[in-house]
């Protein structure tokens, strides 16, 4: 029996009041105020906006086809309305994870290298609902469900308590790095699959 190229296509994840869905061409708006203003503040025209949601609209098909995790951004939507509420998704997140306690707890290692990372954004008149941590539940457990992925982690500031609450939600372990560098790399909460 062969595996399809539809394997690892994530289908649009529902919730009781969320869709957590690739992102569409209508969510260039939204998703610009999100990236630019908001929530992270990248400062990019409306056209790097536009130019990012047509390639994250390629690269889910094209991950499929070629049988990849389904890394990247999907869109947070109401389920009653559509409304755009934020996005979320997965990234290879890089850094000195050996330093730890979850990989071991090594305060001198220096080998970066990847894991796979949760990251949520909700735009700011939707602060506060629970919709960040019911949106990411609902992708580890796609994840750790249908793709049988091990482990999950996610990074943060010292000083973003949000993130870490959404982080307690989702019942990752929250673990401090013991260095100042790199900068990305200060609160890392970590989830593991108990199924596997």
């Amino acid at each position: 029996m062969g595996v399809t190229p539809s394997a690892t296509a994530m289908p649009v994840l529902e919730t009781p009041r969320l869709l957590v869905r690739p992102f569409e061409a209508g969510d260039v708006e939204p998703c610009h105020q999100l990236l630019n203003i908001e929530a992270w503040h990248f400062d990019r025209p409306a056209n790097w906006t536009r130019e990012y949601i047509t390639w994250s609209i390629l690269v889910d098909r094209w991950q499929a086809e070629f049988l990849q995790p389904p890394y990247g951004d999907r869109a947070v939507v109401l389920k009653s309305t559509g409304e755009f509420v934020g996005s979320t998704g997965l990234v290879p997140s890089y850094g000195p994870f050996d330093r730890l306690p979850s990989f071991g707890g090594n305060e001198a290692a220096n080998t970066f290298r990847p894991e796979i990372g949760l990251y949520w954004a909700t735009r700011t008149a939707y602060l506060n609902q629970g919709y960040a941590s019911e949106a990411a539940s609902a992708l580890v457990d796609y994840m750790f469900g249908t793709l049988s992925l091990a482990r999950i982690v996610a990074t943060t500031d010292y000083d973003n308590d949000a993130s870490q609450a959404v982080m307690r939600k989702l019942g990752m372990s929250i673990e401090r790095n013991p260095r100042p560098d790199p900068e990305w790399f200060q609160i890392v909460g970590v989830l593991q699959n108990e199924s596997r």
